[in-house]
């Protein structure tokens, strides 16, 4: 890795009074990343490596090695790790939901499926993750509808979410579990989500917070929007994570492919963002417990090439080169 401005204090140490600073990591970024996330980061998520089809391809194989070296970077580096995710309706595979004989597989093996699954994998990590994101992204964006179609869905009918939280805790009593999921303060959807997850607190299934993915760009959502979510799901009781930001250099149904790197005004507003997104977070410290990055440095992201192949994003705290932004240190204070 290139120098990451060794003499600065760590965005982690800058907040410990504040909230937990995360990365989400793979078993490459843990080796090109792995000065600048020791030295800014203090939480760590798999970006792909604990997903259903990543761990559990077939259905008496489990494949844990690339799952492990994260949870042991984690532990070497006396990181926090959080789990994501047990239950999701993508990179779930085929098999999960096939009876063995052509047809599909009914709510009763579907349940089984379901809490042996939980029970392999938190078990596994049950010294090292301290919570899990046990369903995820299960409401829907538009309509009337709720719950997005599935085969979780279908298969198992509406309790499937309750299941999967006490499928959870029963593997592990002492893991923090939260639903998590994006577009999370667009009003619609977020009276949804606080719809179902109040419903699971009513029916007593073991829910311990929402994870606000927090995939944001530079122009939404705004300000009010995201405080009106803050205020919104944590008048449920419990306590909040910001689990995958990133502020993406263009909006949604921006399709440009022209820039080779972000303009001056790109940079300017990024950095005014995040100076508010922050100032916000700290404000609410007493309930947000913990802020993950969807990435560690914009060399490499998600967003590179999504929505739209062939275009480079810049979405992070950290550069191309790894080097901080000149946000970061406002942010620490410096």
């Amino acid at each position: 890795m290139k120098d990451a401005g060794k003499k600065q204090r760590g965005l982690a140490e800058a907040l410990q009074n504040d909230f937990l600073v995360g990365a989400a990591v793979n078993s490459r970024t843990i080796v090109s990343q792995s000065a600048l996330l020791q030295q800014h980061y203090n939480s760590l998520t798999a970006e792909n490596e604990m997903k259903f089809e990543s761990l559990h391809p077939k259905e008496h194989l489990y494949t844990f090695e690339q799952a492990d070296r994260i949870a042991g970077f984690a532990r070497e580096n006396g990181m926090k790790l959080r789990g994501h995710t047990l239950v999701w309706h993508n990179q779930t595979p085929e098999w999960v939901f096939e009876d063995g004989n052509g047809g599909l597989a009914g709510r009763d093996l579907l349940l089984a499926r379901m809490k042996s699954h939980i029970e392999t994998v938190v078990q596994r990590y049950k010294d090292t993750i301290y919570c899990w994101d046990v369903v995820n992204e299960a409401v829907t964006d538009a309509g009337e509808e709720t719950l997005r179609p599935s085969k979780w869905l279908n298969g198992i009918g509406e309790d499937y979410i309750e299941q999967a939280f006490r499928f959870a805790h029963e593997a592990d009593p002492n893991a923090l579990l939260f639903y998590n999921d994006y577009n999370e303060c667009n009003p619609g959807k977020r009276e949804k989500i606080y719809s179902l997850v109040k419903s699971l607190l009513e029916n007593g299934a073991p829910v311990h917070g929402i994870g606000l993915q927090a995939h944001w760009n530079l122009f939404d959502p705004s300000m009010d929007l995201i405080r009106e979510a803050i205020e919104r799901y944590a008048s449920l009781g419990f306590k909040l994570q910001v689990t995958e930001m990133d502020v993406s250099m263009f909006a949604f149904d921006d399709r440009r492919t022209d820039l080779a790197a972000p303009s001056a005004e790109m940079m300017r507003l990024q950095e005014e963002r995040y100076k508010q997104f922050f100032e916000l977070f700290r404000e609410y410290k007493e309930v947000l417990t913990s802020v993950t990055f969807w990435g560690a440095a914009d060399d490499y992201t998600w967003l590179d090439h999504f929505p739209v192949r062939g275009r480079k994003n810049w979405p992070l705290l950290f550069d191309t080169e790894q080097r901080p932004k000149e946000v970061v240190k406002e942010i620490i204070g410096q």
